[in-house]
Parts: C-alpha cells; sequence; structure tokens
C-alpha cells in the first residue's frame, strides 16, 4: 500500500494547508507510481473519486493513499486503483472521516537517472506535473464487485 514519506508530517505542521508527500508501493498504479511526489491540500473538502491521504485505521503512525470511492455510515470506502495490491477498505472497512487527512491536487513525478535520452527527457517533461482529478472508474469497479 502506498505509504508517506516521513517528512510528511513535518511539512504539515510547517504549511497549513499544502505539503508536499512522496508515495511508496504499488497500491494506486497506474495513477501514482512508487517514487511520485504529491501535493497535498491538508483539510479539503473530499468528495467520491478524489485521491486522498489517511491515516491506516489500524496503524495511526502510518499515512497512505487510496481513492475516496463513497461515503457510507461511519466514513469514507476508500480503494487502491490498483485491485491486486489490497491494503484498502476491503480489507479494513470504513475508514472514519477523522481519519481522512486532505487529498492530493497535483503529482510530480521526478525524473529517472536512466533517462537521459534528449527523447526521455523531453517525455518526462510532458507528463512530469499533473493535476490529480477526481476519477470515477473506482467507483464502478464497486459496484461491479
Amino acid at each position: 500500500m502506498p505509504e508517506l514519506s516521513q517528512e510528511t508530517e513535518r511539512e504539515r505542521s510547517l504549511l497549513p494547508f499544502v505539503g508536499v508527500a512522496e508515495v511508496t508501493g504499488p497500491s494506486m498504479v497506474p495513477t501514482l507510481q512508487h517514487g511520485d511526489q504529491l501535493v497535498v491540500h491538508w483539510g479539503a473538502r473530499v468528495g467520491p473519486g478524489d485521491i486522498v491521504v489517511l491515516r491506516h485505521p489500524f496503524q495511526q503512525d502510518l499515512l497512505v493513499v487510496k481513492r475516496a470511492v463513497e461515503r457510507r455510515e461511519g466514513g469514507w470506502w476508500v480503494l487502491g486503483d490498483n485491485a491486486f495490491a489490497g491494503g484498502d477498505s476491503t480489507d479494513y472497512g470504513v475508514v472514519p472521516e477523522e481519519l481522512v487527512l486532505g487529498k492530493a491536487r497535483l503529482r510530480y513525478r521526478p525524473l529517472k537517472p536512466g533517462q537521459r535520452s534528449p527523447l526521455a527527457a523531453a517525455r518526462w517533461a510532458l507528463s512530469a506535473v499533473r493535476p490529480v482529478f477526481p476519477d470515477r472508474s473506482a467507483s464502478r469497479r464497486l459496484r461491479a464487485r
């Protein structure tokens, strides 16, 4: 499951509304890759389809990134975009509202060390920074189960 770097908590205290978080793990592939940086709007209103940062319900010192699928009684049902990775509401149920800390606004994909050719650098420049928009595909997947 995507965890966030330890600096996330420190930055959250320095910048009350916006912070940077690093993604680790495969559960949000293809939307987010291991090593992606997220600009997170702490305390933002969450809606279905938003990519959110939350405290893990059983390990509250662990911050994770998931997609908010729908509001249910007791909180949010969250899923990873990679159905095979697990570590979402199918494992731990509804996440209480107070554990959802904010939502991702922007994704930055750092340049990999091997991307040195002009073509690779040009491809990276075109896709390195992208806004994170709500995607309803996770909601459709939930209804199909």
